[in-house]
């Protein structure tokens, strides 16, 4: 059984940006390998949405609701809900990420 697979506004806007910064300050071709081994990921996503880990700074918290999956170092949060992944944030894992996850999935 296949799950689709979506993008929030955030998310879209995180992997545009990263793209732009690596773009600037490495090289075209490495932001689009970058982007390739992200959407790789993301797609993976559609088989095995469950395989993904709990991202540990939520889980610190108890929150079982997102998941995780890297491609290294940038990680993918996401959310089951039935047939569907939702991508709620694509980062840096080098970043704050506690932080981040704080702002962006908990309103904080």
């Amino acid at each position: 059984m296949r799950f689709e697979v979506l993008l929030t506004e955030d998310a879209i806007r995180d992997l545009e940006d990263l793209h732009d910064y690596i773009a600037q300050h490495d090289a075209l071709a490495k932001a689009g390998h970058v982007l390739d081994g992200i959407e790789k990921a993301v797609e993976s996503l559609a088989a095995f949405p469950e395989s993904g880990a709990y991202p540990k700074e939520l889980l610190a918290l108890g929150i079982r609701e997102y998941r995780e999956t890297f491609f290294k170092p940038y990680r993918v949060i996401y959310r089951v809900i039935g047939q569907r992944v939702y991508v709620y944030l694509i980062a840096d894992g080098r970043r704050d990420m506690q932080t981040l996850l704080a702002r962006r999935l908990l309103g904080a």
